[in-house]
């Protein structure tokens, strides 16, 4: 299938010629509408236990519980999108995360026992739908053969990140200003609304291949080396999520001004979106894996800072920083992605990095709790300087599995001839 835009030669391609593309409209509104709750999930159960039961270690250990179960299952979920078709993933898993989301609700208002907390967590989510892999998996449909790709991958962190600045203020002003089950409630109904609304996009979808050439294209996403070196890194980035959320949280109750928490973790993630935006502005001419190997190294430092802040406005700098340092990690990995993995098999791949992000912010929120609970105030801080440290010596010791070959392109387009362009 041939790229649906086209780009004068000499010209850059930006974000205004991504978004004339034929058709994106039809799902870039309604993807951004299901992705907005799934930056409200993890500290709506945050402040929600935390109230109920009033300890952060159990707050980040439920958070933590819904985190891993989304980490395991989104590759299956990315697996069967592949194979069967986003509807046929999406409208079963909105419904299902619903229900359980707002099951959860009752049981921590209830104050049951902190088991079936973790009862309730797993459904939760698992049934996160994978609404930012479905979005970029169409891009790849739409644009097979254009330079706009890795445009279109920074357009995606960026939407991504203007969701964690909405969704932690959202939620927390939620929690906070309204009833602690607010943000938790909203989570779910956004979810359904905004879910189906997606679903009903039929006609952008990955067309599910049938053919018996395809099905030999079915090829696990995990089974590639530059896929795992990824998972790594990216795993590293859900420590910083995570860590950030519980300590920003904790930092806010002891100063007695819960409110700023939404604000400084909203500042967070406006670095990240800003530094999203430039870099898909900008036409490079250093080598992916180079710029993953120095933006990478950039956040372990920035990292490695956030513990020593001890006042609101230098917390709010370096965390500004910080947020600065993801986007370029988190829209390079993903551009690497096109060339590593085949197209058939890149739904899942994208839910893998996903799942890594989550499986790594569930850790980070449940040690970051007990560091919480049982160390200094801003004891949480440390996780995201160790959790970036060791993911950045994986990243240098194994970087030669993120080389990207011509023929990975080929296999990934199904085509035979590709004009060269400069690409990200």
């Amino acid at each position: 299938m041939a790229s649906t835009v086209t780009s004068r030669p000499g010209s850059r391609p930006g974000y205004r010629q991504l978004l004339r593309t034929r058709g994106a409209w039809t799902f870039l509104l309604p993807g951004f509408a299901a992705r907005q709750p799934f930056a409200m999930l993890t500290i709506s159960i945050v402040l929600l236990v935390q109230h109920t039961t009033g300890s952060y270690g159990a707050a980040g250990a439920a958070a933590a519980v819904t985190g891993v179960s989304m980490a395991l299952f989104a590759p299956y979920s990315g697996r069967l999108a592949d194979r069967h078709g986003q509807r046929a993933v999406l409208l079963p898993g909105v419904l299902l995360h619903s229900l359980s989301g707002l099951t959860f609700t009752a049981l921590a208002l209830g104050h049951a026992p902190l088991w079936a907390l973790f009862v309730a967590a797993v459904p939760t989510g698992a049934s996160v739908p994978q609404i930012g892999p479905m979005v970029r998996a169409r891009w790849g449909v739409k644009l097979q053969d254009s330079p706009l790709l890795s445009t279109a991958a920074a357009f995606e962190s960026v939407t991504d990140e203007l969701t964690f600045v909405f969704g932690p203020l959202l939620a927390t002003a939620l929690c906070t200003a309204v009833n602690p089950a607010a943000g938790l409630i909203t989570e779910a109904s956004l979810t359904l609304i905004g879910g189906l609304l997606f679903a009903a996009q039929k006609s952008t979808q990955p067309t599910v291949a049938v053919s018996g050439h395809a099905r030999v294209e079915h090829v696990s996403a995990l089974g590639i080396p530059g896929v795992r070196v990824l998972i790594v890194t990216f795993l590293g980035i859900g420590s910083v999520f995570g860590g950030m959320q519980v300590s920003l949280a904790a930092f806010t109750d002891s100063i007695g001004e819960p409110g700023l928490n939404g604000v400084l973790y909203g500042t967070f993630a406006a670095g990240n979106m800003l530094s999203g935006l430039v870099c898909g502005a900008v036409a490079w001419k250093v080598a992916p894996q180079r710029r993953l190997l120095v933006g990478y190294g950039a956040l372990a430092l920035t990292a490695s800072a956030l513990w020593t802040a001890h006042s609101v406005l230098l917390l709010a700098g370096l965390g500004l920083l910080v947020g600065m340092c993801i986007a370029p990690a988190l829209i390079t990995g993903y551009t690497l992605v096109e060339g590593l993995v085949p197209a058939g098999a890149r739904t899942e791949a994208f839910t893998w990095l996903t799942g890594a992000v989550a499986l790594g912010q569930a850790a980070a929120v449940t040690v970051a709790g007990q560091l919480e609970d049982r160390l200094w105030g801003g004891a949480g801080f440390l996780v995201p300087m160790a959790g970036t440290a060791l993911a950045l010596g994986t990243l240098v010791a194994l970087r030669s599995h993120l080389a990207t070959r011509p023929h990975s392109r080929t296999v990934a387009r199904g085509v035979g001839h590709r004009v060269p362009v400069t690409v990200d």
